[in-house]
């Protein structure tokens, strides 16, 4: 049960980090440069997106920042003020009803009775076991057959204990919506199928991943920790210097793809209809599948919708 909930919590990567089916194609590597502007107002930065009577203030947010870190909340107090709704990033993961006895064979699919670091050449496996022991995991967390697998889990744990978070800042804005009785709008992906994806993810392509779980781990925090103050401080291209060599090998998965696809319509779509609402919403949209180009901003720019930058406020 511990494996099953460790690796469901981490597919949720998936969700957010899907970038294509081939490793030289990463549709999130080529942003639309006018909307990458450093912020005027206090805090981090913020975009708008407006028709006739509405407005959608979004959020752009990191893919992971410090538990800790300090950020400038005014101008979220002020937008949430009267809002008639909240959108928080598409990247739950959830098993349903129908969908449980597919995510528990996957899951089985998966598990292995021998911890993975055993199947590992020397020089690897000192390198897995230096990672996972400073992250103060025993060998059993990681009894699974598949590279991907691990290196989602091995991912995860090392950001739990270098106290890195991929929940904040929409935790954040989650709890002062409720606080303010302000509808909030989410949605969860089936666990099932994106564990589906790791099962079928080819064996080079685990590899390649696992050592990019391992070079993360490897190189600390320190880059995700700059590039999230750079974020806390609407200094929107340093925020978007973090590495991301995990979150590029995700590509190998099969779907992703089209699951990278899925999540940016589906948000473009929620903001969309938003827009049919007088007033104004508050969104939050990881940075990258915003400002990509085919990302969030520029689908709603494309269906007419006005888009103004952090750099208009």
């Amino acid at each position: 049960m511990r494996f099953a909930r460790s690796l469901v919590l981490a597919a949720a990567l998936l969700a957010t980090s899907a970038a294509a089916q081939a490793p030289a194609i990463d549709p999130d590597a080529v942003l639309v440069e006018e909307l990458v502007v450093t912020a005027l107002l206090p805090g981090p930065a913020w975009w708008r997106v407006s028709d006739a009577d509405t407005v959608v203030y979004v959020l752009g947010a990191p893919s992971i920042m410090p538990k800790s870190l300090d950020w400038d909340q005014s101008v979220l107090t002020r937008r949430l003020q009267g809002a008639n709704r909240v959108i928080l990033p598409f990247n739950q993961v959830s098993v349903g009803l129908f969908s449980a006895p597919g995510a528990a064979i996957n899951l089985l699919r998966l598990r292995s009775k021998t911890p993975y670091e055993a199947t590992l050449p020397a020089a690897l496996k000192a390198r897995f076991v230096a990672v996972r022991t400073g992250s103060g995991k025993p060998p059993e967390r990681y009894a699974t057959k598949n590279g991907l697998a691990a290196g989602l889990i091995l991912v995860d744990d090392y950001r739990q204990a270098s106290q890195l978070t991929a929940a904040d800042p929409a935790k954040t804005v989650r709890r002062l919506a409720k606080g303010r009785r302000i509808r909030v709008e989410e949605k969860s992906y089936d666990a099932g199928g994106l564990l589906g994806q790791v099962v079928r993810t080819p064996a080079a392509a685990q590899q390649a991943c696992l050592e990019d779980a391992l070079d993360e781990a490897e190189a600390g925090p320190a880059a995700a920790r700059r590039a999230a103050e750079a974020w806390a401080q609407g200094d929107v291209r340093g925020a978007l210097t973090a590495e991301r060599g995990f979150e590029k090998c995700l590509a190998s998965a099969p779907g992703a793809l089209a699951l990278d696809r899925r999540f940016k319509a589906d948000q473009a779509a929620a903001i969309a209809r938003a827009l049919k609402t007088p007033g104004h919403a508050v969104a939050v949209v990881p940075l990258r599948p915003l400002l990509a180009q085919g990302g969030v901003l520029d689908q709603l720019q494309s269906q007419g919708f006005e888009v103004k930058t952090p750099g208009e406020d």
